[in-house]
């Protein structure tokens, strides 16, 4: 009897044992994938896009997968520890989102040349580093179209995070659509060097009303521009995110941009082994760029314009930067019956017609 209790005992814990490597082994067995985010997640903006679009991956993998994330990363050093620590701790899948974490990737990537790595916004590639961005100037030629129509000063406000082709193209986009509709429309920008500091959203929001901006736009992060024109009594358009509840009354639409499927895609193939190095740039017609929901104030037929320029950008019978396009000098940079290429908006370092002011150098 002792002896057959002793077998019961034997079997019990190794059925035990079998159980609990099982489940370490499923644990181990699933991919790891780090997230590297410039600001607070918070409720709106550009980092809350990005983990809308990592809780998106973990619905669609979930049982593939685990996801770890790091948020209020500066760029630079603290960017590379980061990186660092998230591929040593067996992140085999790293998404480094803000265009400040370039190089700091690429540098981490020579060191973990078994790891992938994908980075948003830059144009620096290797054989574990991709890049994807979508293209935002496809919204911002859009909103400003509802900004255009919506002015009363023919004065629009821009607040802008570093001079780069980046931020650059959705200031000249914006304006192009502005002036599409309103040729008299004129758009002032400040900068403020920086992703995210509300304080100094704020204060450049001010400026551009003072200097009689009626409608505000910005390309920082966060949600100052939009409370800072609900509280003046102008328009604003959003960034990044619907915004509207900070300024019902104020913000009229905004450029909003999604990464779900990204994401998802490019975690099955690293899971499949088909994952490969490459350069994605997606927009309207991949459903990467939406418009919010319209403000009620817009008039119907500028609702109506929009829709229509939104299908013909996403079948490709329409560019934002088509030409006759002019630069602030007068200069035609882009001839009639052309539009410019990715390499060629890429590498935009020039304001079009309408802009105030000189880039930053």
């Amino acid at each position: 009897m002792a002896s057959m209790k002793k077998k019961v005992l034997s079997v019990f814990i190794l059925l035990v044992c079998v159980a609990g490597f099982s489940l370490s082994a499923s644990a181990e067995d699933k991919l790891k994938v780090g997230f590297v985010y410039i600001s607070p997640i918070g409720d709106a903006g550009w980092t809350y896009q990005h983990d809308l679009g990592r809780l998106e991956l973990e619905k669609n993998l979930g049982d593939k997968i685990v996801t770890k994330y790091i948020e209020s990363v500066p760029e630079g050093p603290e960017a590379e520890r980061v990186i660092r620590d998230l591929a040593q701790s067996g992140h085999d899948l790293i998404f480094t989102t803000s265009f400040g974490y370039m190089n700091p990737t690429l540098k981490v990537a020579k060191m973990f040349p078994k790891k992938h790595f994908e980075h948003s916004t830059g144009y620096k590639t290797a054989k574990n580093v991709g890049t994807y961005m979508c293209r935002f100037y496809e919204g911002r030629y859009l909103t400003g179209i509802v900004a255009g129509k919506m002015t009363k000063s023919n004065t629009l406000g821009y607040v802008a995070a570093f001079p780069i082709p980046e931020v650059i193209r959705g200031i000249n986009a914006f304006t192009l659509g502005a002036k599409s509709v309103n040729p008299d429309v004129q758009v002032k920008v400040i900068w403020v060097n920086s992703w995210f500091d509300p304080g100094k959203e704020r204060e450049a929001s001010e400026a551009l009303i003072t200097q009689g901006a009626d409608v505000i736009t910005h390309h920082t992060d966060s949600t100052a521009p939009t409370l800072t024109a609900e509280e003046k009594g102008v328009y604003a358009i959003a960034y990044h995110s619907d915004m509207s509840k900070y300024g019902p009354k104020a913000h009229l639409t905004a450029a909003t941009h999604t990464y779900g499927d990204f994401y998802t895609k490019t975690t099955q193939a690293v899971l499949d082994n088909t994952w490969k190095s490459d350069s994605v740039w997606s927009g309207i017609k991949e459903g990467s760029i939406k418009l919010a929901p319209m403000n009620a104030a817009i008039p119907a037929e500028v609702v109506a314009l929009v829709e229509k320029t939104t299908k013909d950008i996403a079948d490709g019978s329409f560019h934002p930067f088509q030409g006759p396009v002019k630069d602030q000098s007068g200069k035609v940079v882009v001839e009639a019956g052309k539009s410019l290429s990715d390499e060629e908006l890429l590498g935009m370092n020039y304001y079009v017609e309408g802009v105030h002011g000189n880039i930053p150098k």
